[in-house]
């Protein structure tokens, strides 16, 4: 039986407002039943490295904490730290980052709480039993919370496909022993014979893995380098395996396993997500925003061009199916000129396969409903 997928477009009146209609949309998919009265309830979002602005906006968060506060529960919004060096990568620089984006408790009426403590630390091991781990380790906050509303900015994603509902909890409330386990295969190895040595991997590695070496003399320099007595080189033992040179080198000259390492960092992922939400089958519902629908992920300093106009807002308790609706929505939109879209401009054509080629993208879908997370078949209802 397919499930239920709601929808909301963005078009909206003087009588009819888009906040107006989020609260419609919350009405309609049953926030209320999931809420536990008096239990404490995670808003689980991403509140925006600094200098990103495609993230969910404060005054969207503020409708839900007043829908959980007036279901009888005690909402907080929740977000575990990165596996990078960044802005959220403890508990002091998140909760800064995340009140100069605008979700200070003035703005949203709920506090902040960041899910896996000061350092990352702070994590419950929760048994998946799935081959690709027996047990996940996911931040303590969510997994003490008694409810979960999931939001979830849409976007691509450069080791995903695209990020939604899946990696929003999977990835997102992992904590930090979590997110190293997931990235733990991704190894990406330099070709010096492709290498410039412009040095964009330099800058954009968060944990300073990369770094100049003089080039051996079976390593001779590709038309257009830079500087040819030097190439780039990865350290591994430092590498997080973020994925962040990939997109960085514009000779191509990073690469990983693309047909071993993305469907396992996939597939593990899918494992963490069933980890977040065990013990909340009955009490969880997702929402996400088809807004701002940028190439790339929330977590870097920037966000680039929305690669589709934007949609809308989508809500249901089941979230691969909120996951399916989204790609198809996005793949039946036409495509923006300008953008980081390279040919799949015309409607119904597949625009994260286009962006990232080597990512099969429906893995993450395909997994999760296999291990009973949810349904690929949805019937969408517009509010």
């Amino acid at each position: 039986m397919p499930s239920t997928v709601y929808f909301i477009d963005l078009r909206a009146t003087i009588k009819r407002s888009l906040v107006r209609k989020l609260d419609e949309l919350i009405e309609a998919v049953g926030l209320a039943a999931t809420v536990k009265p008096g239990g404490l309830t995670a808003i689980k979002l991403h509140f925006g490295e600094k200098g990103n602005t495609a993230f969910i906006r404060p005054v969207f968060a503020r409708r839900f904490v007043e829908a959980v506060k007036a279901a009888g529960g005690h909402p907080f919004l929740t977000d575990a730290n990165t596996l990078y060096v960044g802005t959220r990568s403890d508990a002091p620089g998140h909760l800064v980052t995340a009140t100069e984006n605008g979700f200070a408790y003035s703005v949203v009426g709920a506090p902040l709480v960041i899910a896996d403590g000061l350092r990352g630390h702070s994590a419950a091991a929760v048994p998946v039993d799935l081959p690709e781990c027996k047990e996940a380790w996911i931040g303590a906050e969510v997994v003490e919370a008694d409810s979960l509303v999931s939001l979830s900015h849409f976007k691509g994603h450069e080791l995903a496909g695209f990020g939604g509902a899946i990696k929003n909890l999977g990835m997102g409330a992992a904590s930090r022993r979590g997110k190293l386990f997931m990235h733990s295969n991704i190894t990406p190895s330099i070709d010096p014979k492709l290498c410039i040595s412009c040095g964009r991997c330099i800058e954009r590695c968060p944990v300073g893995a990369i770094k100049f070496v003089r080039r051996g003399a079976d390593e001779p320099a590709p038309k257009g380098t830079k500087n040819h007595e030097v190439r780039a080189s990865k350290d591994p033992a430092k590498c997080i395996g973020c994925g962040d040179c990939i997109l960085a080198c514009p000779k191509e000259a990073i690469q990983i396993g693309w047909d071993a390492q993305i469907p396992d960092f996939l597939r593990r992922m899918v494992a963490y997500t069933k980890g977040v939400m065990a013990g909340k089958e009955s009490n969880a519902v997702h929402f996400s925003f088809l807004t701002q629908i940028s190439p790339a992920c929330d977590c870097y300093p920037f966000n680039d061009a929305p690669m589709v106009a934007d949609i809308g807002i989508l809500a249901s308790t089941d979230l691969v199916a909120i996951d399916q609706a989204a790609v198809d929505l996005v793949n039946q939109a036409p495509g923006l000129p300008g953008t980081e879209l390279k040919h799949a401009h015309p409607s119904g054509e597949d625009k994260f396969l286009d962006l990232y080629p080597k990512v099969d993208w429906q893995i993450q879908l395909a997994y999760a409903q296999q291990i009973g997370l949810g349904s690929r078949d949805y019937d969408l209802v517009k509010i």
